[in-house]
Order: C-alpha cells, then sequence, then structure tokens
C-alpha cells in the first residue's frame, strides 16, 4: 500500500512535467457594487501597503489564497519544505535539507535546535501603509491548547510606522512530558525625514521557548509492533516524565544612515550605523535525574554531580555596532566600506576542576572587529554585488561573497553565488558546563572552513536550484558513550571536530503543472555527500507532491482551494536530538524514512479571510508504524486541524 502511494505521485509528477498547460485559476477581486455615497473616496492601491526587509527589500502585504499559503500555515509560519518537525507543535525539526543551513562567520550562542522559532535580526519585517492593517491568525494543536500570531501596523504619517506582533502557542502534544509553551512579542518602527535624507529601522523582540522534553520513548518495538494497546500514545514509556528546557531572549536593534549631501544626487554619500544588542538565556531543568526503564534504573546522561533537581543555565549577551560609509553613482554602483565591534559573553557561575587539573571555566568572551568592504551595481538586466570582509583582531575570520542575478525577461531569471567562509565555532562548541559531569567541555576548536556555489534558475518549464558546498574542518555532537554505556542506554553527546574533506551537493527541481481546474505542484530534491566517515547525512531524495482542484462559487464569493500533499523521503541516518544541550547530534545505528505522508486539506477564501482545513498524515494507520522525526521520537499520527488567516484593512 505504502509503495502504491509513492507510485502514484511520482508517476503523475513526470508524467505532466513535459506537457503542462498554461491554464492555471487566478485569483481576481470579485466585482463589488460600490454605493453612490462612497464613490468619490480614494481607495489604496496594493503598492501602498509595503513590506520592507532590513536590506530595503519590497514586497507588499498579500491576501491571496495560493498552493504557497497552504505550505506556509504552520507554527513557523513559512515553507518548511525540507525540515522534519517532530510530533508536537513547538518542538524542533530535523533537517533533510542541509543547504537550508545559514552561515554567520562571527560566533552565536549555539543551542541550534531551540532556535528554529526564534526570530534573529534580519527576520524582522518593517511596513509602510496608507490605513491601518491587521492580521489575526490562528490554528488548533496537538490535543489541547491552541497556535495564534495577532499582528497590527499603522503609519501616524508618511514617513513613521509602527507595527506591534505576538505570537503564541501553547499545545499538549501526544506522548507523555511533551507540552510546548512559546511566545515571540516584536515591536518595530521605521521613519524617514520629509527631504528623505535620514532613514531609521528600529525592533525589540522578546521570545521564550518552553519544551517539555521525553527524550523519546523507550520501546521502539512497541510502536513498530502496531500494538493496539499503544493507540493512545500517553501508554508508551518515555525517558523523562518531569525534565523540561527553556530559552529566552531579548533584542534592542537599530540601523540608520543619513545622506551627507544635502540634495540627492547623481553622486550621493552616506553614513550608516547599526547597533545590535542582545541576551539569551538556555536552561534545562530536571526533577528526577534517574530514567525508568521497564523494570531498570537507567543514567541517561550519565553520573551527576546531584541526584536531583538538576537546573543547568547558560547566558549569554552581545553587543554589535557597525559603522560606516557608502559612496552611491547613478552610472558605477554603490560602494561600501564597514567596520564593526562585536562583543559576546557566554558565561556561567562556577568554575569547575578535574582531578586538580582539568579546568573549566565559568566563561568564554569575545571582543572581535572586522572590516568589509562592498560594490553592488543595478543594470536594466543585470545586477549584483561583491564583498570581503576581514578581521583586525587577533581572531582569525573572513567572508567572501558574490552574488550576480540575470534578468532575461518576466519568464527567465538566472541567479548565482558563491561564499567562501572562515567561520569561528559557535560558543557552545568550545564550552559548556552541566550537572551531568561527562557534559562539561572546554575546547579551542579551529574555524570552519566552508566553500558554497550556488545557481538558480526560473524558467516557464522549470525552477531548478543547484548547490554544492566544501566543508573543512566541520563541527558536530556525536555520542561517545562506550560500547558498555551504550548497552545500559547512556547517551555521552560532545563536541567534535571532522579533520577531512566534506562535499554536499544538492539539486531541487519545482514545477506547478496546470490543466484546467486542477494543478500539480512538484518540489524534488535530490542531495549527495562524499565523506570517509558519515558525518553529514542526508536522505538522497527529499519530494513533495501536491495535486489539487481550485474554483470559484456562489458568484465569486468564494474561492476554494482541495487537495492531497505527498511528503516523502529515502531512508538515512538521521540525526538525533539531545535536549539536554539543545542540540542534534550524529548517530549512525538507525535509519529512518521510506514513509509517506499524505495530508487532505481544504481551504477557502471568503473577503480577506482565508479558512483552513486540514486532515494531517491520514495515511498513518493503514501504511505501518515507522514514521519518526528521530530514531527515538516517533512523527505525528493522523490529526486534524482547523486555522484561519483574516486581514483587516481600517
Amino acid at each position: 500500500m505504502k509503495n502504491f502511494f509513492i507510485f502514484f505521485f511520482i508517476f503523475f509528477q513526470f508524467t505532466f512535467f513535459a506537457q503542462s498547460k498554461n491554464e492555471s485559476i487566478v485569483q481576481k477581486p470579485k466585482s463589488i457594487r460600490i454605493p453612490d455615497s462612497l464613490k468619490n473616496k480614494k481607495v489604496a492601491s496594493i503598492d501602498l501597503y509595503k513590506v520592507i526587509t532590513l536590506d530595503n527589500d519590497t514586497t507588499y502585504i498579500d491576501t491571496s489564497l495560493t498552493i504557497q499559503k497552504e505550505y506556509s500555515h504552520n507554527y513557523l509560519r513559512k515553507d518548511i519544505f525540507g525540515l522534519l518537525p517532530f510530533a508536537n507543535d513547538g518542538q524542533t525539526y530535523n533537517t533533510l535539507q542541509y543547504s537550508l543551513r545559514e552561515y554567520n562567520s562571527l560566533p552565536e550562542f549555539g543551542f541550534k535546535a531551540k532556535h528554529f522559532n526564534f526570530l534573529e535580526a534580519q527576520h524582522l519585517r518593517y511596513y509602510s501603509v496608507a490605513t491601518p492593517v491587521t492580521e489575526l491568525y490562528f490554528k488548533t494543536t496537538i490535543n489541547r491548547g491552541q497556535s495564534v500570531d495577532a499582528f497590527i501596523t499603522l503609519n501616524t504619517s508618511d514617513n513613521l510606522n509602527f507595527s506591534i506582533a505576538y505570537k503564541g502557542l501553547r499545545s499538549e502534544g501526544e506522548y507523555l512530558n511533551q507540552l510546548s509553551s512559546t511566545g515571540n512579542f516584536r515591536f518595530t518602527s521605521s521613519y524617514n525625514t520629509k527631504n528623505k535624507r535620514y532613514f531609521a529601522k528600529a525592533h525589540y523582540t522578546f521570545q521564550d521557548i518552553l519544551n517539555e522534553e521525553n527524550g523519546g520513548i523507550t520501546t521502539i518495538e512497541d510502536f513498530e509492533s502496531e500494538n493496539a494497546s499503544f493507540n493512545n500514545r500517553q501508554r508508551f514509556e518515555v525517558y523523562f516524565t518531569d525534565a523540561k528546557s527553556f530559552l529566552k531572549g531579548k533584542r534592542f536593534f537599530l540601523d540608520h544612515n543619513f545622506r551627507i549631501n544635502p540634495k540627492k544626487g547623481n553622486t550621493n554619500l552616506y553614513v550608516s550605523h547599526q547597533v545590535n544588542y542582545e541576551n539569551k538565556f538556555f536552561e534545562f531543568n530536571q526533577r528526577t535525574v534517574f530514567s525508568t526503564v521497564g523494570s531498570s534504573t537507567v543514567d541517561r546522561f550519565g553520573e551527576s554531580f546531584l541526584n536531583s533537581n538538576i537546573n543547568d543555565q547558560t547566558r549569554y549577551n552581545k553587543l554589535y555596532n557597525k559603522v560606516g560609509l557608502t559612496l552611491e553613482n547613478s552610472l558605477l554602483g554603490k560602494f561600501y566600506f564597514f567596520i564593526d565591534d562585536f562583543r559576546s559573553n557566554s558565561y556561567y557561575n562556577r568554575i569547575l576542576i578535574f582531578n586538580n587539573q582539568t579546568n573549566i571555566p565559568s566563561s568564554l568572551s569575545q571582543d572581535i572587529n572586522t572590516v568589509l568592504g562592498k560594490y553592488a551595481f543595478d543594470r536594466e538586466k543585470f545586477s549584483g554585488d561583491f564583498s570581503y570582509q576581514r578581521s583586525i583582531t587577533p581572531q582569525s575570520l573572513s567572508n567572501l561573497d558574490a552574488n550576480f542575478k540575470f534578468n532575461f525577461n518576466e519568464d527567465f531569471q538566472l541567479s548565482l553565488q558563491y561564499q567562501n567562509l572562515n567561520k569561528l565555532p559557535n560558543n557552545n562548541y568550545n564550552l559548556y558546563q552541566s550537572s551531568y559531569i561527562q557534559y562539561n567541555w572546554s575546547n579551542d576548536f579551529k574555524n570552519e572552513k566552508i566553500n558554497i556555489l550556488n545557481a538558480n534558475l526560473v524558467s516557464p518549464w522549470v525552477d531548478i536550484d543547484f548547490q554544492y558546498t566544501m566543508l573543512n574542518d566541520y563541527l558536530y555532537f556525536t555520542n561517545i558513550a562506550t560500547v558498555q554505556q551504550k548497552s545500559v542506554r547512556t547517551q555521552i553527546v560532545a563536541p567534535a571536530q571532522y579533520n577531512e574533506t566534506i562535499n554536499y551537493a544538492s539539486l531541487k527541481l519545482s514545477k506547478e503543472i496546470s490543466f484546467g481546474n486542477f494543478a500539480l505542484d512538484n518540489t524534488v530534491l535530490f542531495q549527495k555527500t562524499t565523506q570517509d566517515e558519515l558525518v553529514l547525512n542526508v536522505p538522497e531524495l527529499v519530494t513533495r507532491n501536491t495535486i489539487y482542484y481550485s474554483n470559484y462559487f456562489f458568484k465569486n464569493a468564494l474561492f476554494l482551494q482541495t487537495g492531497v500533499s505527498l511528503n516523502y523521503f529515502t531512508n538515512y541516518f538521521a540525526n538525533e536530538y539531545n535536549p539536554l544541550i539543545g542540540e542534534f547530534f550524529v548517530q549512525n545505528e538507525k535509519q529512518i524514512g521510506n514513509h509517506p505522508y499524505l495530508d487532505f486539506f481544504i481551504n477557502a477564501k471568503i473577503q480577506r479571510t482565508r479558512i483552513y482545513l486540514k486532515a494531517e498524515h491520514f495515511n498513518s494507520s493503514f501504511t505501518g508504524n515507522n514514521f519518526y522525526s528521530s530514531p527515538n521520537n516517533p512523527s505525528r499520527d493522523f490529526t486534524i486541524r482547523f486555522g484561519l488567516i483574516w486581514n483587516f484593512f481600517n
């Protein structure tokens, strides 16, 4: 049965790949009869509702209902192709597509498995709107709880905008000790003077992510046996019944620039400044140290200094300043020069000394200065930029980045990128302290050396995204438990560095094929690695195929979209999640994958309201209990979800 579903969708995908028709359902605004009393009132056009990134890329508020909106109606509010969610909303995600990883040459806090829903400075958006705009997002969760995201923005004048938003989630989950409770508060403001000499963007965020951590189920064989006694997932034994992890952080951010010459001309000179002050806090709390597996007692993370009430805390603060000059010429392009100052500190409240020799310090502080030069140009059909960053303090880091984009016409675009990074390790690779004895380390790892070549082609026939990455001195986490420790289920995870070269290549093909009111949307990812040891593990094939129907009903008052999606990836040695350190680690003992995930959805749009109804993983009961998010964590069962997004333009 499972192979039938996979064959069915792959067959449709390649049957229609070369035989697409150009017909598609395009959502047109419905015809509205305007009363005579309102005919003389001005109506703001969509281009007056701008969404602006930190780099000034501009789009517009979009209230349409497309298949991409279906993909992004989730906890992260974005398309999660290439990510594998855990069973409960608000938990972490395993990474199927390695090329999704973002790089920063400067060291970061770490605990990356906890950061999927943590909004960094570059993720925030700024607005300029003709009238106040409100957006309300709602979606049901797993068992009791709800997921909401409320947002409002307004311009008090043409040149001053404010926005405030809060995203909150509480989801109980299906398994024991799996509650998620998260909150993301955002406040943004953007301003420019009337003569447009001064521009500023600022934001404040406060974010907290709380997860009960059960460490996975202890009896995988009971899950795979499909024993009806375990249809109630609360009956599965888990490693931890009272552990939880907590990440919180707040940030103050300002980016502003000033044009020195009074009037804008063919040549302009700007001075700019950016400041980012941020602090983060990660905590692992566990009242009961020992785990129970059947009738046995297990030291899951090994020996501990404490017999109960473990409360490991890591604190971090960062202050980043960047000042620069920009020379803009209408003929030559833009020339940038920046100098920055990066100061960070990860710290604990103690110093550890083992056997009067090994010293685990209480903090890791870094003061780094870099200089950066950049050139950017924009021609009618050709644009690009070239930048180089290098440290001027003793720490060795560099970042060379070149981007080129060719716009042949509306249907053809080609983008090329090359990046060469010499990256400092994240702080938690070099310093970590815990109440668990073997989870304490102080290291001095070498920089990671990363070369990335990326090519992206948009065409009427197929969209192609190719990436080749060469990694040297790759950093990762691995299980260093001895054979004896593994035999009693003890898991000892520590950072490691792979001193050889890893080659990674990915090819992603995307195409939507329309035939009448039906469409087949396909995304297929091929991946391959070459390495002497299994350190970077990815599935060779990841695919998402959606066949759906769209049409208007009730005199165009209702736009309906309904269909079935298949998500599938081949077997591979997936990384396992360790809640104590908030990271995934490499394992080469159990493969997951080769299971189809089928979702049925019905979506509707009435005026500016979009309604979503989905039966997630409806095939879970008849295609076998071999669906996992990581080797010890089954993924989501069949679940019915309801949600909506409601926009108001006042």
